[in-house]
Order: C-alpha cells, then structure tokens, then sequence
C-alpha cells in the first residue's frame, strides 16, 4: 500500500515536492491544493487532482501526509497547526528563532486531534541540525560553526516578496572566506552573525515603489536580515529573469573538538552540501520524512516532531534487514 501524499501550495517547493514522489515507489500523489483556481494550475501527475486549498479538510480520509509547501514568514505559522488538526503534515519552518514556539502550537492540535507533524524538515533546519546533534553528542568539549551558501534563500527570498512595493526579488547568502578557511584552520574563532555572512539582495520594484524605503525595511528585517551586512540591488524583472533564475545553495556545518586527557588531540567534523536545486533537495528530505510520518502515526503516535525525533530507520524505504545488510 503505497503512502498518499497532498501538496499544500504549488510553487518551487511544492513541485519539488511532486518531483520527489515520482522517485519513491512507495508514495503517490493523491492531490495538490492551491489558492489560485485549480484549473490554471497543471501538475505533471496525470492521476492527481487539483482542488482549491479551501476544500483540503474534506480530503481528510484520502490523505496519509500533508506536504506544507507554504512560506515561513505567514503561511506556516497558520497553515500546520490548523492542517494538522485533519491530517499527518510535514512543513519545512525555518525561522529558527520562532521555532520553539511554532513547535508548541503545532504540538497541541496534533495531540488534540490524533496526528503527527513534523516541522523544520530540510537541510537547514533539518539535515545540518542533525548533524550538529551528532558532532555535539561525540565531541562535547568543542565548538560549532554553521556556514551557509553561497545560494539563494527560498524563505528570505519570499520575506523579500512580501513586502509592500517589491514585485519580484532573489536573495543570496554567501559565506565569509576567511571566517571559514579559521574554522578549518583549527584556532576556533569567536564569529559574530556578521562576521560569517553576508547577504545580497536582487530586487524589481512595483511601478512608483519607494526604493529607499524598501531598502531600509529590508536592511532592518529580524531574524532575517537585520544582524547581516546586507546589500540591495534595484534591477529589472528582465536582468533578475535573465541571470538570477536558478535556485542553487549549500553550506556547511563544523564541529571543532578536542579529546584526550589533557585535550592534546584536535578534530575537525565537516558536513556540506551543494545543491543544483535547493526546493528540489529540500522536497527530497520532505519526501523521507513524509514517509517517517506515516509510519509513527501508523504506530498510534500523535504530537509534534522534529528531525531529532525521528529514528534512521523511519526514514527509509528499505527494510531493517536489508539495511543491516546494506548500509551498516
């Protein structure tokens, strides 16, 4: 029986999102949901629906998992703890300072109504946290370092789009070179947010906007943009069409620790990534995670999750045997 998966939201991530069950022989698409009219929206899946986001609570029953493919900025904090309540949900929250409390709230419907939602999947939240997790766990006497890029952000990108006077907008984080190559190094810096990265933004302007307006209001963005040296460039839908088109990202997440009696020996754990298509590796680890969700609901679980909840072995399609037998 193959896991029934909705996409809730349409756009980069969402089809992504279809993309990524097309890869995995044990998940459909049942259906996608949208805000605009479904039929200007055309999905690759020939047996999925399309249906307007309004009518989702009457999927309720045909839906094993819930793909919330919304924005953190608005979306989120409204869409999973209201969707959890008809169904398992994975969403991909990256507001790392409001995840706390979006965990709260999204904790309590699902254990209210009997289902599970995973929250923060992706690479970061998501795959990075795990493997801070992991490198604290095996060096605690040490110190982590996080570097993002150079790529664009979905979720600053589209903090970049809503706001009043921008009609288009791509927003890159770009590591500091020497910040990171000291981290290598082994000297341990103490860095600032600012010292690690910096962040540059491409924006197209509505028709008699305030651009120096708009720039101060991006310029002094919490959590998003306020404790950066960020850069904003005014150009055309054309120019932003033209070279900034592509979705590319990466990073990299650092533990440097010592061990020893008298912490005489040094080590270094480095994690990265680089990533062709960011919505595309996002969706994939929502994808496994989709999977993990329906497996721990299966099992009678309710309540809000997150990656460090979640066993290895939840994640993949394959069998604890063949696991053992494969990748131990």
């Amino acid at each position: 029986m193959k896991t029934r998966i909705g996409i809730l939201g349409y756009g980069n991530l969402g089809r992504g999102v279809e993309c990524a069950v097309r890869q995995n022989d044990d998940m459909e698409l049942a259906a996608v949901f949208t805000r605009r009219n479904p039929a200007d929206v055309s999905v690759l899946t020939k047996s999925a629906q399309v249906c307007r986001i309004n009518d989702a609570a009457d999927w309720k029953d045909k839906i094993d998992v819930m793909i919330l493919c919304g924005g953190s900025a608005t979306d989120l904090p409204q869409q999973t703890p209201e969707y959890v309540k008809y169904f398992n949900v994975i969403d991909s929250f990256d507001t790392h300072a409001r995840i706390p409390e979006h965990f709260a709230n999204v904790d309590a419907a699902a254990k209210e109504n009997g289902h599970i939602g995973i929250i923060s999947v992706g690479w970061d939240p998501g795959m990075f946290s795990l493997n801070r997790l992991y490198a604290n766990a095996i060096l605690p006497d040490g110190k982590d370092y996080t570097f993002w890029g150079k790529g664009v952000s979905q979720g600053h990108s589209d903090a970049l789009r809503r706001i009043a006077g921008v009609k288009n907008a791509k927003q890159y984080t770009i590591p500091v070179d020497s910040a990171l190559e000291a981290v290598r190094a082994g000297s341990n810096p103490e860095l600032s947010t600012r010292e690690k990265h910096t962040r540059e933004c491409f924006v197209v302007l509505e028709e008699g906007a305030d651009a120096a307006k708009i720039e101060q209001e991006i310029k002094t963005m919490p959590n998003y943009f306020a404790d950066y040296d960020t850069t904003v460039h005014f150009i055309s839908e054309e120019e932003l069409l033209t070279n900034h088109s592509g979705i590319p990202h990466g990073g990299f997440v650092l533990r440097s620790g010592v061990t020893g009696w008298e912490r005489e020996h040094k080590h270094l754990i480095e994690y990265s990534l680089k990533l062709d298509s960011n919505p595309e590796f996002t969706s994939s680890v929502l994808i496994a995670y989709a999977r993990a969700a329906h497996r721990l609901a299966s099992e009678g679980q309710s309540g809000c999750k997150t990656v460090f909840d979640i066993a290895p072995a939840y994640l993949s399609a394959k069998s604890g045997e063949e696991l053992r037998a494969s990748l131990l």
